[in-house]
């Protein structure tokens, strides 16, 4: 049976096992370093064997770069951040025109929007609908050009009745020919604040909720008509 070697016997005989030193990672003056000595120490009838070592240093050298460039973009990245979110609380206060059809607003509240029209139409009409979706008043937007066409709701019912608290939808049409078409219909409301996340920012409109900024077709330094009386979705 074998004895194990006790290295502490082995100290005292002056036969220390040598400790190994940690590991060092090589930078680019180590290989600089190793460059010029194997250029001092090469076979001179084989000069040519130093090209790879040229080529590990140029290789390095863009490695380094490359992290020195992402470096400075993580930089560049967070100063765009900052300046978006500069930007975006400016538009607290303003009145944004979204992509969307419905609200919720107080009793008799006005509402502005719009209808997209593709093409020109002899004919354009909004009809508004309660929670229920029960008609409460249609409007006759007559003849109109292509683009957006603006539409202000007075809050009354046809009956001329201040329509009651609740969430109310818009459903715009067109003509085209002989048919009625829907048009893409967008709310005018007050942005309240800006959310911000890594992917964008989003706004939060009065009476409408959270939208993405995306959803904004324009942006107005004025207040929807009756902003101030608007209510969140559940007014």
């Amino acid at each position: 049976m074998t004895t194990p070697i006790d290295n502490s016997a082995l100290s005292g005989l002056g036969l220390s096992v040598p400790r190994a030193d940690a590991k060092k990672e090589m930078g680019q003056e180590d290989f600089l370093h190793l460059m010029v000595t194997q250029l001092k120490n090469q076979d001179p009838f084989k000069p040519l064997e130093s090209g790879e070592f040229l080529g590990q240093l140029a290789q390095f050298g863009t490695v380094q770069g490359l992290a020195g460039l992402q470096t400075s973009f993580d930089g560049l990245a967070g100063s765009l951040v900052s300046n978006q979110a500069l930007q975006a609380s400016a538009l607290v206060g303003r009145s944004a025109l979204v992509a969307t059809s419905s609200m919720g607003i107080r009793a008799g509240q006005p509402v502005g929007g719009a209808i997209d029209l593709p093409a020109a139409s002899g004919g354009a009409s909004v009809v508004v609908l309660d929670a229920t979706g029960q008609p409460v008043r249609t409007l006759s937007l007559g003849s109109l050009p292509a683009g957006l066409a603006s539409f202000t709701w007075d809050g009354l019912s046809d009956s001329g009745e201040p329509a009651p608290a609740g969430r109310y939808s818009f459903r715009g049409a067109y003509r085209d020919g002989a048919d009625m078409v829907a048009a893409d219909t967008f709310l005018s409301a007050p942005i309240d604040s800006v959310l911000l996340d890594p992917d964008g920012f989003s706004v939060e409109l009065r009476g409408i909720g959270e939208v993405p900024f995306a959803s904004v077709r324009e942006i107005r330094n004025e207040l929807a008509p009756g902003g101030p009386a608007a209510t969140g979705n559940t007014p």
